[in-house]
Order: C-alpha cells, then sequence, then structure tokens
C-alpha cells in the first residue's frame, strides 16, 4: 500500500480525469480571447498580469531587497542537548558515487554516537552492493538494507521501508551524489531546531555548473527556485521540499503517513502534506547541499517530465484540502498564483499561440508572460548575485541573463505536453533516475517503470 497519499485503484483514473479538465480549462482560456472584440481581447490577461505582477513584486522582489532576508543565516546557539540525526540515501547502481558520500558524511562536523547513515540498496545490479560491504567494515555509522526487486514503491518504498527502523529526531534524505560542508549539519540543525520547523530545505547548488551551457543554466535556475521560495517563505506563503537535502522532523513525517507511493515526486507530495498538517517547512540558503546537474538536453527533458507530472499530481490529489480552513488566506493566495504561474500559464500560452494561428490575430496572453519571465528574470540576478558557500554561482551580465531567461521557455513545452500525455495516456514509463559522474551513459538518464503507474 503506498503511504502518505491516494492509494485506491481509482486514483490514476482521477488524475486522468482532473489533467483533462485542466487541459480543456487552460484551451479555453487561451483560445476564447480572439472571438473577442479586438479592443476587448487583452482585458483579461491584463487584469491578471496586474494581479500577478503585484503578487510577484510584494513575494520575491521586495523580500530580495530588505536586508533581513538576504543570507547567510546568523547562525543560532546550539541545541542543548544535541539530537539524533540520521542521514537516509536510498541509491540504486550508485557504485560510482556512493563511496565519496560515505567518505563525505564521515568527515561532517556532529556530536559523537548521534549520526547514522543509512544506505538502502534499492536491488542494484551493478557493484553497489560489495561497495556497500567494504564501507560498512571501515565505518561503524553506516547502516546498510538491501531492498530486493520485488519490493516496489521506487525511492518513496525505500524510504518507507528505512523509516520504520529510524529513531532519531531528524531525518536528513540525501541523493547519492551529495555532498556537504563539514559544518553543514551542525548548522542546518542549529536552524531547524531554534526556527520550530517541522522540516528544513537546503537550497541546492550544481557542483558542475561549469562544464557546459546547460549544467550553467541550472544552476542559474536553482539560485532562481531558492530566491522565489524564500520569498514566499517571507509573505506568508509556501515553501516547498526538494529531494536532496531535505531534513525532516520523524514525528512531523509519520504524522503524515510516510512517503507517498503512488507518486512521482514524493518530496512534492509530502510538501503538501505538511503544509495541510500546519507543519511549516523552512529554507536554508548557505550552505547549500551540493549535487550534479543533468548533462543533456535528453536528461533535461526526461527529468523535467517528472517534475511535472509530480507538480500537477499533488494539485489534482490534494485541491480540497488546500481549500479548506487549514490553510491561511497568504497561503491560498500564495499557492493560486504560483499554480497559475508554473502550471497553468505554459498550456494557456499554448492554446494562446495555436488561436492567433488560427484566427489570423495576434496573441493575447502576453502581458502575463511578461510577468513570468521578468520574475524570472529578476530573480536570476538577485539569486546569482548572493553569495554562495558552495560552487560559485554563474556570473551575471547582459547575455547570461537572456540566455537563462531563454532557458526556462522549456517549461512552456514541458508542462503542456505533460498535461496531455497525463490526460490521454494512462501509464507510461514517468521515473528516470538520473546518472551521476563516473557513470558510463550516452545521456545521463536511466529509466525504469515507476510503481505508481504499472
Amino acid at each position: 500500500m503506498a503511504a502518505g497519499g491516494p492509494t485506491t485503484d481509482t486514483a490514476p483514473q482521477r488524475r486522468r480525469a482532473k489533467s483533462a479538465l485542466f487541459a480543456i480549462g487552460c484551451g479555453w482560456a487561451g483560445l476564447a480571447p480572439h472571438w473577442l472584440d479586438p479592443s476587448l481581447s487583452l482585458i483579461p490577461a491584463i487584469t491578471l498580469a496586474v494581479l500577478l505582477g503585484g503578487y510577484s513584486v510584494r513575494s520575491v522582489l521586495l523580500p530580495a531587497l530588505r536586508p533581513a532576508s538576504v543570507p547567510p543565516v546568523p547562525v543560532p546557539p546550539a541545541p542543548d542537548p544535541w539530537p539524533a540525526v540520521d542521514v537516509v540515501v536510498a541509491a540504486r547502481d550508485e557504485e560510482a558515487v556512493i563511496g565519496r558520500l560515505v567518505e563525505r558524511i564521515s568527515e561532517v562536523r556532529y556530536p559523537a554516537g548521534l549520526l547514522t547513515l543509512w544506505v538502502v540498496d534499492d536491488a542494484s545490479s551493478d557493484r553497489t552492493p560489495a561497495v556497500l560491504a567494504e564501507l560498512k567494515g571501515r565505518f561503524p555509522f553506516l547502516q546498510v538494507l538491501r531492498r530486493e526487486s520485488e519490493a516496489g514503491g521506487g525511492k518513496s518504498g525505500a524510504l518507507n521501508d528505512v523509516l520504520a527502523q529510524l529513531k532519531a529526531r531528524w531525518m536528513l534524505v540525501l541523493d547519492a551524489d551529495a555532498d556537504l560542508q563539514s559544518d553543514t549539519l551542525e548548522r542546518l540543525i542549529g536552524y531547524a531546531e531554534a526556527g520550530g520547523w517541522s522540516a528544513v530545505q537546503l537550497r541546492k547548488a550544481e557542483v558542475n555548473a561549469s562544464a557546459n551551457w546547460l549544467t550553467k543554466l541550472q544552476a542559474m535556475e536553482m539560485a532562481l527556485d531558492a530566491v522565489i521560495q524564500q520569498g514566499r517563505l517571507a509573505t506568508a506563503g509556501v515553501a516547498e521540499l526538494r529531494g536532496n537535502g531535505q531534513l525532516l522532523r520523524r514525528d512531523a513525517l509519520l504524522a503524515c503517513g510516510g512517503f507517498n507511493e503512488a507518486t512521482v515526486t514524493d518530496d512534492l507530495d509530502l510538501s503538501f502534506r505538511l503544509l495541510i498538517g500546519q507543519q511549516p517547512i523552512g529554507l536554508l540558503w548557505n550552505p547549500p547541499v551540493q549535487e550534479e546537474a543533468v548533462l543533456t538536453l535528453h536528461a533535461l527533458w526526461r527529468q523535467r517530465q517528472r517534475w511535472a507530472e509530480g507538480g500537477l499530481q499533488r494539485f489534482f490529489d490534494y485541491a480540497p484540502q488546500l481549500l479548506s480552513s487549514r490553510l491561511s488566506g497568504a497561503q491560498k493566495w500564495d499557492l493560486a498564483c504560483f499554480f497559475l504561474l508554473q502550471y497553468a500559464l505554459p498550456v494557456v500560452a499554448i492554446a494562446d499561440l495555436v488561436g492567433a494561428l488560427i484566427t489570423a490575430t495576434l496573441p493575447t496572453i502576453w502581458p502575463l508572460s511578461v510577468v513570468a519571465f521578468g520574475l524570472s528574470g529578476v530573480s536570476i540576478v538577485v539569486g546569482c548575485r548572493r553569495p554562495s558557500e558552495g560552487p560559485a554561482l554563474p556570473a551575471i551580465n547582459p547575455l547570461s541573463l537572456l540566455l537563462g531567461i531563454a532557458y526556462l521557455g522549456h517549461w512552456f513545452v514541458v508542462i503542456p505536453y505533460t498535461t496531455l500525455r497525463m490526460a490521454l495516456l494512462p501509464k507510461r514509463l514517468v521515473w528516470a533516475k538520473t546518472l551521476h559522474l563516473g557513470e558510463e551513459s550516452s545521456d545521463g538518464v536511466a529509466a525504469q517503470e515507476d510503481p505508481a503507474t504499472a
């Protein structure tokens, strides 16, 4: 049974129906203005642009300009006593990087006896089991849990299996390619305890940002994402988990039912369940968790389809709770604006383009696109000019900024494509394991059937 989320056999059908309704609604919103009087065709887009522009200024621009919101966050006093921490890694075919991760965790400062590293070997077919066996003999803090291929549940299933064995107050989830500074855990736990957070997401920094133009753009995107999240949080909005580098208080996680095995993005799904359960999520800019960006367009395409599908799934699955009295008015407004900008706008924009071609008229949705790309540009500039204790953030000049904004246009393809696929196709291969440095692959991904849709 899938923990923490939709578990019935009808969940995929409901998601498919909601995807179809979402596509139809966005399609109508993009097409309809083309049959209005030309003097009226821009009014809907301008009205929404003013509202969402106001949201963008209030939630992103103004917080970014306030000195109090600019990192680094002051180091809080050390907890007394220090709480126990379980670092958890779900690993499948990670022989190239798992040794490096274990070595790095051994160098992380934390009181003796309070840190345990759990690696869940999720039916690896390479040398990962042998590497872990050798490492376990060298590092007493390392615990290894082996799952067989028929265990099911994907990464969420692996995390749920180990969750049943954990006893520490905090659980830090890392990807196998993650890297931390030696003082990251001390500062992260201090920040979480002092702030009363139920979960904290570390900013994600791309360690291979200089590899090519695509990795550089992904590094800019991660900085943009963290800026937007900090701004949303500073204005009573919502922050979200991003998987790698997410710190979870174990009792809060258990209260939400663990990890949802019926979704393709357990982190995004958990973000909403924590929100509905009134468990606050914080975000820490420095120090970041370091990870590898994908190297090719094909790998990016596969990755972003999964992110898009998981992002839409959570809104479809939890819409009634998001509209309930459990959330404040500010949180509902934040989520509505974020949904419109991140998910609805790309689909509406494509329908608008189709309508313009059919009617031989000009596009009408461009004021909203100006707001979205303007917000993105400001966030890129703010984020990349902030101090980073991890890998250096890309330098910003007019050319790099234009490339960064243009790169974000890929969401205007990914979101509509994923929406239509979710509406029309009942099943598909939806999860792609990102391959890490040292692994041989032509594109950087390895596909497997996702248990949520099989």
